[in-house]
């Protein structure tokens, strides 16, 4: 954002990254490092006010007050499961809200983030696809939510965010110049310093942004796969119909490249009696087998309105076995928080649905 453009209002710096805020502090006429003190006092030490940072100059804080701003979402709600799972609503200008669900283990603590408000891609078994699209999070609306998260959560000096997964609420990869600045955030020593392997983007297979995340922001990379043909997948994800399979592991096999270590992981929601049977773990198998990959299970969770079932325990053990015995790495994901709608496929929000997908969709008609 230019500075003359951005003194029509007040800027709100969690838009910007570190390289992004040294520029803006440049047309200040204001050393980098001034960039690097004022992350430190945000992201590290939670501190919102300018006139708090007493290591920037007065007439820098007074120059802040007046053009910039820490502008965060409220928090319309708090919901905490059984199993200690935090969801949040937030609302958004424009009158929708999006929702950032934590997932405390005891190996760590994953907050999963939401990039859009609803979603475009109308994935069959997701509740937030029945909400229709209404717009893409800033950057600055996504950083938050993990800045939110985090000082709501701790209580000492330690950070309970230890993994960030971009799986919340929308496509990330259809809202990548928002997406990529905040990723960007949560890796920078000087705001969260997670590390690329704890910080994953989710896609249902947008294939030219895998491309180019993986020359701009090669976090760690999961795919909803969820069937192992065309057919089957064009059904339960339609953007298949414009990236099928073959183009997706293309694209999949060039992100691994040549780094021995990084692998892609496939999420593959388990329905009754549509993508769970013998043959399709075989298929999925054949697919996988020279690709560097792991296979997350998950169990269908249900939503008003989703006309599916989940497979059952002996039925998801079977896809499993069949899969390790052909030598894919997969596990079943453990169900969370679905008593407070925060489990994966649930997440829906206030959304103003512009597409008025809700109706067509009760109508018969999409």
């Amino acid at each position: 954002m230019k500075l003359d453009s951005a003194m029509s209002s007040r800027v709100n710096l969690l838009d910007y990254d570190r390289s992004s805020l040294e520029g803006l502090f440049a047309e200040l006429d204001e050393k980098p490092f001034r960039a690097r003190q004022i992350m430190q006092w945000i992201y590290q030490r939670g501190v919102t006010q300018f006139d708090q940072m007493t290591d920037l100059s007065k007439l820098l804080r007074v120059r802040l007050e007046a053009m910039a701003e820490l502008r965060f979402p409220e928090t319309i709600s708090e919901q905490q499961s059984v199993d200690g799972t935090f969801k949040w609503l937030h609302s958004v200008p424009g009158g929708s809200a999006v929702e950032t669900v934590f997932i405390p283990e005891s190996d760590r603590g994953t907050l999963c983030v939401s990039s859009q408000v609803g979603c475009a891609l109308n994935c069959t078994f997701c509740a937030t696809a029945r909400q229709g699209y209404n717009r893409n999070l800033t950057t600055g609306e996504i950083i938050s939510q993990v800045w939110m998260a985090e000082n709501r959560l701790k209580t000492g000096e330690d950070r309970v965010i230890s993994n960030v997964v971009m799986m919340g609420m929308g496509e990330p990869l259809l809202n990548y110049d928002a997406v990529v600045p905040a990723m960007k955030l949560m890796l920078d020593d000087l705001s969260f310093g997670l590390s690329r392997r704890r910080v994953t983007l989710s896609t249902a297979g947008v294939v030219p942004g895998i491309d180019r995340l993986a020359k701009d922001c090669p976090v760690s990379l999961a795919v909803s796969l969820h069937a192992p043909n065309d057919e089957l997948r064009t059904q339960i994800v339609p953007l298949n119909k414009k990236y099928n399979i073959e183009c997706l592991l293309a694209a999949c096999k060039r992100y691994v490249g040549t780094e021995s270590k990084r692998r892609i992981t496939f999420e593959y929601v388990m329905l009754k009696d549509v993508n769970d049977r013998e043959e399709h773990a075989h298929q999925l198998a054949a697919l996988l087998v020279e690709l560097p990959s792991k296979v997350n299970l998950i169990p269908f969770n249900p939503s008003p309105g989703i006309p599916y079932e989940c497979s059952s325990k002996n039925t998801i053990n079977s896809f499993r076995d069949i899969l390790l015995e052909a030598g894919i790495n997969t596990v079943t994901r453990k169900t969370r928080g679905d008593d407070i709608d925060a489990a994966c496929g649930q997440l829906a929000g206030s959304v103003l649905d512009r597409t008025k997908r809700s109706q067509r969709m009760k109508a018969g008609l999409s």
